[in-house]
């Protein structure tokens, strides 16, 4: 007999936070958990007892060490305390290089709470996360009792319903939910985002995130708040997740659902800068025009930045750059990944780099700063390769691009290039500095050669730009991502020596 929700207490725990020791600039970098806020809303408007744990959030200046990591957040023994007699438990994989710190979760929460349900939620909307169906093993071996996948939260509620029952084959029935035992299929039929309540963030401790100042995309006022106004994408990028994740669909909220919710959060929380977090949010551009339209119209005062990237194709029309800056927009990222085409082919990326120059050159004039992503050490990448993306580089720079990012490939469990690359010992080394590579020294120097040409062109071309980024830095108040990386360096530099210190003196 299922027991009434309101008597089911449900516990959703992000997990702390890992950061390789030796790379603070490409690791550390803090997302905040806007799927687990849904799904955590999902289950208080479902009608159940909900809670959030958000071990990092709670205590982010407060950590330890694990070998080469620098873990940040309350520890595990303490998460157990918080959550108490629940009846179920939700870890949230929130990224791939918080997986020591997800297993070591799961290791204390299944100690202390012998039998009781422990799930482990899949993060479907971030290229920085993991399909948990290749790690499956590992994550049952440290106590989960199931792993839930797909992203839709009706599944989840309904999972949630069974565990409080006790009836493990309506559980594994739900479409998502995988066992040591067997797996449902990964992907919900369909999602209808409008009806989903807005994301629970009364549950998390917003002021310790503002606080730190140290966003994923380029935060120039003290409060902010993610957004996801769409998921999946129909892509099927070889080194990316998201095709594993989403299944290469695109489903994207109503214009007015979406202005609702910002307005919501101004009202709500007096946040006025947003940070859309969607893999890509434009694929539709009459839905993103309307969402521009309709900011415009109710006369919201805000900024926006489209932080994790949007495919470039999918803004046909340079006037549609016109009304996002007219609407608050701020930033965007795009993503070349490289100059080469032979490389493109392999990664099945299409990319239109004309367009995408023209795009660039649009949005310098409409004072919209702009970040082009690019990686390094994809499978087959030749030294001519290389060649061909510094050439690229160095065309955008000419054309106003305000920032490049430069990854080093790494097998994500659920990318095609998983099973291709090999050498680290933790899931938690697959990060954006992949030092377990054997060719690491000639792509690690490369980018370093590259960063600091990109600097000299900048230099040449848009003085102002460059000249004006020191005083970003002093204000903490940055206009893109590059500014803002050797002020988060230094904070887990200190908070690297802090713990270090701490373990000395208070071993």
């Amino acid at each position: 007999m299922t027991p009434p929700r309101s008597e089911t207490s449900v516990s959703f725990i992000n997990p702390a936070l890992v950061v390789q020791r030796d790379d603070p600039f490409t690791t550390g970098i803090i997302y905040m958990p806007i799927s687990l806020a849904y799904a955590a809303a999902a289950a208080r408007h479902a009608g159940f007892d909900t809670r959030v744990v958000d071990a990092f959030g709670e205590a982010p200046t407060r950590g330890r060490h694990d070998g080469k990591f620098l873990v940040l957040g309350l520890s595990p023994r303490e998460v157990v305390t918080r959550v108490g007699e629940a009846r179920v438990a939700v870890v949230y994989a929130n990224a791939v290089v918080d997986h020591e710190a997800i297993v070591a979760q799961l290791r204390a929460l299944s100690a202390a709470r012998p039998g009781a349900p422990l799930v482990v939620l899949e993060n479907t909307q971030a290229v920085t996360a993991y399909a948990l169906a290749p790690v499956g093993r590992e994550l049952f071996d440290a106590g989960a009792t199931h792993l839930f996948t797909g992203g839709d939260e009706r599944g989840l509620i309904a999972l949630i319903d069974a565990l409080a029952a006790k009836d493990d084959a309506a559980a594994l029935a739900v479409p998502g939910t995988i066992t040591a035992e067997g797996a449902s299929p990964s992907i919900p039929a369909s999602w209808d985002l409008d009806t989903l309540p807005d994301p629970a963030w009364d549950l998390f401790p917003l002021e310790r995130y503002w606080g730190l100042r140290l966003a994923h995309g380029p935060q120039s006022a003290r409060r902010y708040l993610p957004l996801q106004t769409s998921r999946g994408c129909p892509y099927p990028c070889r080194f990316c997740v998201i095709p594993a994740t989403n299944g290469q669909r695109w489903r994207g909220k109503a214009p007015g659902a979406v202005v609702d919710e910002i307005e919501h959060l101004v009202q709500r929380f007096g946040v006025r800068e947003f940070h859309i977090e969607d893999v890509d949010p434009t694929v539709n551009e009459d839905r993103f025009v309307e969402i521009c339209r309709e900011i415009v119209r109710r006369g919201l005062v805000i900024n926006w930045k489209i932080v994790a990237g949007t495919k470039v194709e999918t803004i046909k029309h340079l006037e549609t750059i016109d009304l996002m800056a007219a609407a608050g927009c701020r930033y965007i990222s795009i993503s070349p990944e490289t100059g080469s085409p032979r490389l493109l082919k392999l990664m099945n990326k299409p990319f239109d780099l004309e367009h995408a120059v023209r795009l660039i050159r649009r949005m310098s004039d409409a004072r919209v700063h702009s970040q082009a992503c690019f990686v390094l050490g994809f499978p087959g990448e030749t030294t001519e390769d290389r060649a061909l993306t510094r050439a690229l580089v160095k065309r955008l720079t000419k054309e106003g691009v305000d920032e490049i990012a430069l990854f080093i490939v790494t097998p994500v469990p659920g990318s095609a290039i998983f099973p291709e690359l090999t050498g680290y010992t933790s899931l938690s080394e697959l990060n954006f500095s992949p030092s377990w590579r054997a060719d690491y020294g000639t792509l690690v120097g490369f980018r370093i050669r590259l960063y600091a040409a990109f600097l000299l062109w900048k230099l040449r071309y848009h003085p102002g730009k460059i000249l004006r980024q020191p005083l970003n830095f002093i204000r903490r108040r940055f206009e893109t991502k590059m500014e803002m990386a050797p002020y988060r360096a230094a904070v887990m530099r200190f908070l690297d020596t802090k713990v270090a210190l701490a373990a000395r003196f208070h071993p």
